[in-house]
């Protein structure tokens, strides 16, 4: 199964941190849209779930339709319309026990960085947005040491808005 992390980055490498005062670009949403609907599935985080629900997305439940949404939780057992199950092992196994050959890792910053250092990434999709940001959340393979991992790029091409994307191929 191929795993795809989605992620938007400020140009100075942090995570786009949204508010009202800043919320996601246009651009970005639409790609976000487009890369689940051709997954149809998305991985994501209780706290990014959740900022989806605040947001006026459904009231809690599954506000993607017909898109297999996974949420990954230690804290919450069950959200109306979606799958709750605790780890990236039991997302991709649940999946793939669906036929999905390909899944979308949607965030936050907690769910890629499990992901990443479990070595469970094959390709990342970022999103170049261009503000600076003074304190934000980063990806880290490993937060207690230094490491690389070759990535290959795949692609890159402008998404609009002056944001860039960015795609790398990373072996595993």
């Amino acid at each position: 199964m191929k795993i795809i992390l989605w992620a938007t980055l400020t140009a100075n490498g942090n995570y786009a941190q949204s508010s009202a005062e800043h919320p996601p670009r246009p651009e970005a949403l639409t790609d976000f849209a487009a890369q689940a609907r051709g997954a149809g599935n998305f991985i994501v985080g209780r706290r990014t779930f959740e900022s989806f629900a605040a947001a006026g997305s459904g009231g809690g439940a599954n506000p993607f339709g017909t898109l297999d949404l996974v949420v990954i939780s230690h804290k919450v057992q069950a959200i109306p319309g979606v799958t709750v199950v605790a780890s990236p092992e039991s997302a991709l196994a649940h999946l793939e026990s669906k036929g999905h050959r390909a899944v979308l890792l949607a965030g936050g910053a907690t769910l890629h960085n499990a992901f990443l250092r479990a070595g469970l990434v094959d390709e990342l999709i970022f999103n170049i947005t261009p503000v600076l940001e003074g304190k934000g959340l980063n990806l880290l393979i490993d937060p207690h040491a230094y490491r690389y991992q070759d990535v290959q790029l795949v692609d890159a091409k402008p998404l609009g808005s002056g944001i860039t994307q960015l795609r790398y191929a990373r072996a595993r």
